[in-house]
């Protein structure tokens, strides 16, 4: 039997295998069934036998069919329900901003010309790779966007100016360069709701519990103060830890300036690119003011966008991920919501409140962000992660934790999720970008990994006794 078979028949086989296990005392029959179809999901997307909005949309079809979340009707409006979210609509929108970016070419501008002013150095060329992720961030939730396919396609043509391969000299340089790229990435995707698209997945799934649906501003008020540090003191870091042998690079300045000259003076397209997102930022910060709904902004400016030339309706049609990244999430976000509609989360619930109610709030608000961060081991996807811990893990601080408690508690617990992707060399979309590259072997990614998350974790915590 093939590896792939294997991989799409053990799902199958966990939701068999708790189809028929007697139904738990508390739930109902239709209850457990939804459950073990919900968890074979999940297995799906860790091991992807078939493309992940496929699990997906396989999951709340097989659902709707049997009629586990109510009558025809009722089956098929839940299974349909994620295609009206307003946030999964935000998630497509912002894709076509990486694309606007791509296009007119702003986004590998911004790298050459941090590049360019930064790069004198080996520690400048860190930084430089730092702030061209950062100068993105705000603008692009798809961190494999961002990172490979804006920053990647600049930072990997810098090593070999110096002559470091992957199978020749990797530590001259291109170590360092990958390690800060994946790094920085990590931290700027928990740094601004729409860095990263699991982050807008995450809040949409907290509001459905809470009630409460946590603005760009809520979250930028506690993550940038967080993430600030973590970002200027990753590149150097990494520097002390993991240093490149080639400490200075002339070079990489000359590079970069003679890289512009081939793309030209900067056009119309993308000074109208930089114009649109910058307004799409103050709407997603200021908008509530002015009565205006992000998503909202958001598909103005891609209507803009096309009128005006920056992308195409072909281009729009034509954009693969973000059309399979709409699908992924709104059959996630449904599968999530069956969790509420069929009583499993009350379920939860009540036996968390059984098992923790002696724990002190801040006692469990800890335990709860270090076990949702360390899970984070077992998923190859954030967005899987999401789909599955979020709403269990909400759940039970609803239940347990003082009702002023909630939100700050919501932003840091959710705010990990850009950071977490460290850990591994498969924690998040540019891991294997970045890992592919060769320049980092698989022993040395786990003991980077393994020491830059601690680091991350432990700002999480302290981001706890400061905003809880």
């Amino acid at each position: 039997m093939s590896k792939q078979a294997i991989k799409l028949l053990i799902p199958v086989l966990v939701a068999i295998a708790l189809w028929f296990i007697p139904v738990p005392e508390g739930l109902s029959s239709n209850a457990w069934h939804f459950l073990a179809i919900f968890l074979a999901v999940v297995i799906g997307l860790i091991l992807e036998p078939v493309p992940a909005a496929l699990v997906g949309f396989t999951g709340v079809s097989i659902v709707a069919l049997l009629g586990l979340v109510g009558n025809s009707k009722e089956s098929i409006n839940w299974a349909l329900s994620g295609f009206g979210n307003s946030v999964i609509w935000l998630i497509f929108a912002a894709f076509m901003f990486a694309l606007g970016y791509k296009k007119t070419g702003l986004g590998k501008r911004v790298s050459l010309l941090m590049v360019k002013y930064m790069g004198k150095s080996t520690l400048g060329l860190g930084y430089a790779v730092a702030f061209s992720d950062l100068i993105l961030a705000p603008f692009m939730p798809s961190n494999t966007a961002r990172s490979g396919g804006s920053v990647y396609p600049v930072a990997i043509n810098i090593p070999q100016i110096f002559n470091s391969f992957p199978n020749e000299n990797p530590r001259k340089i291109g170590s360092y360069i990958s390690w800060v790229a994946i790094a920085t990435t990590c931290v700027t995707s928990s740094m601004f709701l729409t860095a990263l698209a699991p982050n807008l997945l995450a809040v949409d799934l907290i509001a459905k519990n809470s009630g409460h649906t946590i603005t760009w501003m809520e979250w930028a008020k506690v993550m940038i103060p967080l993430m600030i540090p973590l970002f200027l003191l990753t590149p150097w870091l990494t520097y002390v830890i993991y240093p490149p042998t080639q400490k200075k690079s002339p070079e990489a300045p000359a590079w970069a300036a003679e890289e512009l000259k081939k793309l030209g003076s900067i056009t119309f397209k993308e000074y109208l690119m930089a114009t649109l997102a910058t307004v799409a930022l103050i709407f997603w910060i200021f908008g509530k003011e002015f009565g205006v709904d992000a998503t909202t902004t958001a598909i103005c400016i891609v209507s803009i966008m096309v009128l005006s030339g920056v992308i195409t309706w072909d281009d729009l049609l034509s954009d693969k991920a973000a059309f399979n990244v709409f699908i992924w999430f709104s059959t996630l976000v449904a599968m999530a919501d069956g969790l509420k509609k069929v009583g499993i989360l009350d379920y939860i619930g009540k036996n968390s409140q059984v098992m923790l109610s002696d724990l002190s709030a801040t006692s469990l608000i800890i335990a709860l962000i270090i076990l949702f961060f360390l899970l984070h081991y077992f998923f190859a996807s954030v967005t899987a992660h999401v789909t599955a811990l979020v709403p269990l893990f909400m759940v039970i601080a609803s239940t347990l934790l003082p009702a002023e408690q909630i939100i700050p508690f919501t932003i840091i617990f959710a705010g990990t999720l850009g950071v977490m992707g460290i850990i591994t060399p498969y924690g998040t979309g540019p891991s294997p970008i970045w890992y592919g590259a060769g320049y980092i072997s698989q022993a040395k990614w786990w003991a980077l990994g393994g020491i830059f998350g601690i680091l991350y974790l432990i700002t999480m915590i302290i981001g706890v006794f400061i905003f809880i």
